[in-house]
């Protein structure tokens, strides 16, 4: 892995990525949605081991994506995560409005499923403090947006932690209700749905991508499902945000077009 790991490489496949998110972020402002469902993950931004579902929606008014203080700025850089920090938030507090009926309407949904998920009806707090928006919805908007205030529906699915992560199974037939509930939702708005995050990481597994990115071109939900569950660890569990809007498309007939597939080496090891 040592030339794939060289800076000359990793130059390549940084540009490669950028390339390929213009190109996403193209196809959102062509679609002009009109309100976003993206799956995501909670890293222990708004759950902590105090309380983690399977499933929440939040259906709150809006969400603030909180700038970064600099204590917080200086924190990350020194820690060599300064460009993370400012993919994911604003330079200024930037509220994001909630599509409050199509969420509700979701929950509905998922209720005669026979999911029982959490309600989130206001933004968390850590003693007086409002916890922020998780990086999993942040960076959706900061890079594929451009900070453009489109309503929103978080759904947040518990893929990192145990006891209770969903399975691959579980997580496509959640997404179906998911699709089910803006089908029949009374309203002509445009909605489009993002599956935040994936694929294989921190260790890098390219057999196990090429599996799922063949088997969602092909549509082939039964091998996508029947992965070993022990393979979704760690970073790699995000895929599963990746079958629960797969499972929100089910009954849409679009296919996968993949841009790009760039395995981001980062260590020899």
């Amino acid at each position: 892995f040592g030339a794939r790991n060289a800076m000359s490489a990793r130059q390549a496949h940084f540009e490669r990525c950028q390339k390929q998110l213009d190109a996403l972020g193209d196809v959102l402002a062509a679609a002009k949605p009109e309100i976003i469902v993206i799956i995501g993950d909670d890293q222990h931004e708004w759950f902590t081991e105090e309380l983690q579902p399977t499933f929440g929606i939040f259906c709150g008014d809006q969400v603030i994506n909180f700038a970064p203080t600099r204590e917080e700025i200086e924190r990350h850089t020194r820690e060599g995560r300064g460009a993370s920090v400012s993919g994911n938030h604003p330079p200024i507090d930037q509220p994001y409005p909630i599509a409050q009926g199509l969420a509700k309407h979701i929950i509905a949904q998922a209720m005669r499923d026979g999911f029982d998920v959490a309600a989130i009806m206001a933004q968390p707090k850590n003693a007086n403090e409002t916890k922020n928006l998780g990086h999993a919805y942040g960076f959706i908007y900061r890079r594929l947006l451009k900070d453009q205030p489109v309503p929103l529906v978080p759904v947040l699915v518990n893929t990192f932690y145990p006891p209770n992560q969903p399975s691959p199974r579980r997580c496509f037939d959640f997404g179906r209700g998911i699709g089910r509930a803006i089908a029949s939702w009374p309203s002509h708005a445009r909605v489009a749905v993002v599956g935040s995050g994936g694929l294989s990481h921190f260790v890098i597994d390219e057999a196990f991508d090429h599996r799922i990115l063949g088997a969602f071109q092909r549509d082939d939900m039964d091998a996508i499902t029947g992965e070993d569950d022990a393979l979704f660890r760690s970073g790699t569990s995000e895929t599963k945000n990746w079958i629960v809007a797969r499972g929100a498309l089910a009954e849409t007939g679009f296919t996968m077009k993949l841009l790009d597939y760039v395995p981001c080496y980062r260590s020899e090891a």
